[in-house]
This record gives C-alpha cells, sequence and structure tokens, in this order.
C-alpha cells in the first residue's frame, strides 16, 4: 500500500478534474461569504493543486497574498504551474508544523483536506498560531462529514479511515484553538466549521 504522501502524488495530475463547475461555483460563493479584504494575508493549508488560488487571488489584490501550504511537491509543481502570479506563493511543509511566524495571517482555509490531517487538533493549533487577533479559520468540504466517510471508504488505501471529527469533538478542538464564535454546517454536499481567533 503506497504511504499518504505516494498516494496525493499519484492524483497530482488528475486532482482539477475531480471538480466539476458546479462545485467551483459553490466555492465562489463559500468564499465570497468569507469576506476575504483586499491586502489580506491567506493561508491555504493542504491548498494541493491550488483550487482555491485563482478565487482567493483576486480578493487578496496586488497587496495581499495567497500562500498556499501542502506535502506534496508534485501537487505544488502543478500549483506553480497553474498560477504563476506575484501574490500566490506555495511552500511544502507539513501543515502540522508551520514555518510560519506567529500571527501574520489574516485568513486560514483548509479545503478537501481536514480530513486527511492525521492531527487534526495540532493543525487547528497551528492555524491559531499563524492567525492574527480576530483572523477566522474555515474548513470546507463539499461533503457532509458522513458522506466523506463513505467516500473515503470506497477510495480505500491510506485515505480509507480518514474522516472529520464529530461536532462535539470538532468545537472542542477549536475552543483548545482559542476560537470562539464557532460555526459547524453539517449537511449533503457541504461541510463548514469556522472560528474567529480570539
Amino acid at each position: 500500500m503506497p504511504n499518504r504522501r505516494d498516494y496525493f502524488e499519484s492524483f497530482a495530475d488528475e486532482w482539477d478534474k475531480m471538480f466539476t463547475a458546479g462545485d467551483l461555483e459553490i466555492l465562489e460563493f463559500l468564499i465570497n461569504s468569507i469576506g476575504v479584504p483586499v491586502g489580506s494575508y491567506v493561508a491555504d493549508l493542504g491548498c494541493g493543486t491550488g483550487i482555491l488560488f485563482d478565487l482567493l487571488r483576486r480578493h487578496v489584490g496586488d497587496t495581499g497574498l495567497v500562500v498556499g501550504v501542502d506535502f506534496s511537491s508534485r501537487m505544488l509543481l502543478r500549483a506553480r504551474q497553474n498560477f504563476p502570479f506575484d501574490n500566490i506563493v506555495v511552500v511544502e511543509s507539513n501543515v502540522e508544523q508551520l514555518p510560519f511566524k506567529t500571527e501574520v495571517f489574516d485568513r486560514a482555509i483548509s479545503f478537501a483536506s481536514f480530513a486527511h490531517f492525521e492531527h487534526q487538533d495540532h493543525v487547528v493549533d497551528e492555524a491559531s498560531r499563524i492567525l492574527k487577533t480576530g483572523g477566522t479559520f474555515h474548513i470546507i468540504h463539499l461533503f457532509s462529514s458522513k458522506e466523506l466517510e463513505k467516500h473515503h471508504q470506497m477510495a480505500g488505501g491510506p485515505v480509507a479511515n480518514d474522516h472529520l471529527p464529530n461536532r462535539q469533538r470538532m468545537q472542542e478542538i477549536f475552543e483548545k484553538g482559542r476560537f470562539g464564535e464557532i460555526k459547524i454546517t453539517d449537511h449533503p454536499g457541504l461541510y463548514v466549521a469556522t472560528g474567529i481567533k480570539g
């Protein structure tokens, strides 16, 4: 069985094709609703090939920055090729130990990746560390938690047991990470968990 990194490396060339035009419309609506001001610094944790990059870079503008983080070098290579813009940079790193200073980002987003993180509480803690006070962390999947669990079971391999924490556990993880105003949406076709750093 391939390890987790090799598994995702093998999908680098096909990853973008997994998202439909309808998916992208939903993402555009979600990113617009998050409110990303011009000049913002945004961390995209587990960015893959950069599905969110074009949406985010248009919000942050020339004075802002989108920083994509992923442990797959092939995914990041594809992201660089797709989005060669001055306000986008990518960093190869484990999101559980981010190579950034404390309190430098305005927003952190984990799209289609949080369920794959082995130590999810560490990721939330790191998101909190790099965010400024009042910054927001958004976890987004285009499946409900139950749909996502079934999806990963069917995919098998290293991701077969990947899942999202239940609602109570997610609330606890956010609170431990010093997030308040926590909101969790979990229904067919969408999972969003959001917190504001206190």
